[in-house]
């Protein structure tokens, strides 16, 4: 009797909840790591490189960055204290706040920057309650729509990745682009051959593959993996004193309103994918607080605003690993990519080609956002149009490359950011056609789900 108990009592644990083996976890964790590796390493050489910085204080700030975030992805795992959504999350540097910092840097100096991502931190916890009584206008049209975009972006990030920047000597150099077609096809193999374990390892073992190509060819070197030291402590406000300029900041704290509809819709997407029981949008909150709780200690340490990654979403998909001690473990992995200097100096050494490869697992991100989109209702007028005005308005920013160049600098912040623009266009427009007039007392009447989500599509519509 107490054996069949235990076997009930096991069975009822959720996935999101299971603690695998040490070597599962170890393994696991090192491909979420893996796939986000770039993120923090590109991020702070487009600092260096554009501000000039010395090599030292470059070093400094790669350690800080995977410090920050490995921390923030173990809040994001444990969620202590309603820091953190307790889902697998890894935390990166945005790419759009990297870009913000850099342009306050440069129009005024890098104190000015530090100081504008500490406002913005501090700003997070200001904005969240109001932010909390509007999540009700995302539904699964608006975070569908969303997740679309968010892949579309990533596909041209990591595309741009791979080919190196247009006005560059090497820009689409043959080698890069087989890297990472090796790459991709790599993991695709993988991914159908491979079973069990194996199998959910297949964007690890596909990356690596990738990488044994690259140093086949001698498209990827050591030599800088064991010079060095061998520690590397982040030292606290690496630029000096920060500066409070509060006008600076704005774009940030723009920013950081696009970043929390962000998390909102990442928060949501994975909360499906473990199968999270209860509401995910009462997790939204504590997803936030976690994004600025980091964000804040990043300013502290120089980097911009550290903040939950899409990039995993696909990754927990595409395996079917949903314990959140998985990114645990990837958080500790990174903690130990900031301090032990070789293991960063090594990650550093993958090609970016290779990483790029990657480009695979951010796909599935689209794919589970065309999910989402089976469950509303595409024939109905206000749906319909809503989902195509976000593409048009998301889509093209993202397409085409200073679309908006031409307009004031302020105004470029939002309307050239793909993501932020198709998913201010969904809310708008879906509270336009269900929360405006005679629309919300149609959508009420349906049932309490269409009370909670107006756009799902209802059960003899399927």
């Amino acid at each position: 009797m107490g054996c069949t108990q235990g076997k009930l009592m096991v069975a009822k644990i959720s996935p999101v909840e299971e603690v695998l083996p040490a070597e599962k976890l170890i393994l696991f964790g090192l491909q979420h790591v893996l796939v986000m590796a770039a993120s923090p390493i590109t991020s702070v050489f487009l600092i260096s490189k554009a501000l000039s910085l010395a090599p030292d204080l470059t070093i400094n700030l790669i350690s800080a960055t995977f410090l920050v975030c490995g921390l923030g992805t173990l809040l994001q795992s444990f969620g202590p204290w309603g820091f953190g959504a307790r889902l697998p999350f890894i935390m990166v540097p945005g790419g759009a706040p990297i870009v913000i910092f850099l342009t306050i840097a440069q129009q005024t100096n890098l104190q000015t920057a530090t100081g504008a991502v500490i406002i913005t931190g501090v700003l997070y916890f200001v904005i969240l309650p109001v932010f909390a009584r509007l999540l009700k206008f995302f539904p699964h049209l608006v975070i569908g729509t969303m997740l679309l975009l968010v892949a579309v972006n990533l596909v041209r990030i990591y595309g741009s990745i791979i080919t190196g920047r247009p006005d560059a000597p090497g820009f689409a150099d043959p080698t890069n682009v087989y890297l990472a077609l090796a790459t991709i096809a790599f993991t695709v193999l993988f991914a159908r051959v491979l079973t069990g374990m194996l199998g959910q390892l297949s964007i690890l073992l596909g990356l690596l593959a990738g990488a044994a190509v690259a140093a086949i060819i001698g498209a990827m070197s050591f030599a800088g993996v064991l010079p060095g030291p061998l520690v590397s402590v982040p030292h606290p406000l690496p630029f000096g004193v920060p500066t409070f300029d509060f006008i600076a900041a704005i774009p940030l704290v723009i920013f950081s309103i696009i970043s929390m509809a962000e998390a909102t819709g990442q928060t949501v997407a994975i909360s499906e994918v473990v199968g999270k029981e209860g509401d995910p949008y009462q997790i939204v909150p504590n997803t936030i607080r976690g994004d600025a709780l980091m964000s804040l200690l990043g300013g502290f340490l120089g980097t911009s605003l550290i903040i939950t990654s899409g990039e995993n979403i696909g990754v927990v998909r595409a395996t079917g690993v949903r314990s959140r001690y998985v990114t645990a473990t990837g958080g500790v992995i990174l903690i130990l990519l900031a301090l032990f200097a070789p293991l960063g100096r090594l990650a550093n050494a993958i090609p970016a080609s290779v990483v790029g490869g990657a480009v695979i697992v951010f796909c599935i991100i689209g794919a589970i956002g065309i999910d989402m989109l089976r469950k509303v209702d595409l024939r109905e007028h206000g749906n319909v149009f809503t989902l195509a005005a976000a593409l048009a308005m998301g889509l093209l920013p993202i397409l085409v490359p200073g679309l908006y160049s031409k307009f004031p600098t302020n105004a470029q912040i939002i309307l050239g950011n793909g993501l932020a623009m198709g998913t201010l266009t969904a809310v708008l427009l879906n509270i336009l056609f269900h929360h405006v007039g005679r629309r919300t007392m149609e959508a009420s009447a349906t049932s309490k789900e269409a009370t909670k989500d107006p756009n799902i599509r209802p059960a003899e519509g399927i």
